[in-house]
């Protein structure tokens, strides 16, 4: 079974898309590529911080990150060569969507004084990344099993050439932009 947003990405959004665009064929209409959620780590905290980051994101993600490891040492930043700093997870597809789905409809408003994200941290190229101070805005993770809170980066990418197109795509899919 599909994901319940492909479903109004294809029967709904896409269309209205392509008639307000007027786009010529079904692959200039722009769409959910991948998303992309990363949470760096500092490397001055204990060893095990980089094992809780990954078990958290494996909770929200619901697959197995890639941790992510220096490739240089900078020793004013205490960090070492091939140390670990963070981890990642790119979705695609049906676990794309799934997430979405959780993340506008669940987690986002469960983030204090919310009133919307930001629609100035487009990239040019249609491209969405902002950030969450706290992963416990998911109702996947547990607040008693938490040691520490940390953050994440969450980066939407669009097939979309420009922003203005893109943002048009995400508002249609029931992303929460602030209003002006």
């Amino acid at each position: 079974m599909k994901a319940r947003l492909y479903e109004k990405y294809k029967n709904e959004v896409a269309p209205a898309l392509k008639q307000k665009r007027n786009y010529a064929n079904l692959h200039q209409i722009p769409r959910i590529e991948k998303i992309v959620v990363n949470m760096g780590v500092s490397a001055s905290l204990e060893k095990g911080a980089v094992e809780d980051a990954a078990k958290d994101l494996s909770l929200i993600t619901g697959r197995k990150p890639a941790i992510c490891k220096s490739r240089h040492s900078i020793a004013n930043f205490k960090l070492r060569q091939y140390q670990p700093i963070g981890c990642r997870v790119t979705l695609r597809r049906d676990a794309m969507y799934e997430f979405f789905d959780r993340l506008v409809a669940a987690a986002l408003p469960r983030i204090r004084d919310f009133r919307g994200l930001s629609p100035r941290k487009f990239d040019g190229r249609g491209n969405y990344t902002f950030g969450v101070a706290d992963q416990t805005i998911f109702p996947e993770i547990e607040l008693d099993k938490i040691k520490r809170t940390q953050g994440m980066d969450v980066t939407i990418v669009t097939s979309a050439t420009t922003n203005d197109e893109a943002i048009e795509l995400l508002k249609m899919m029931g992303f929460p932009f602030a209003e002006k």
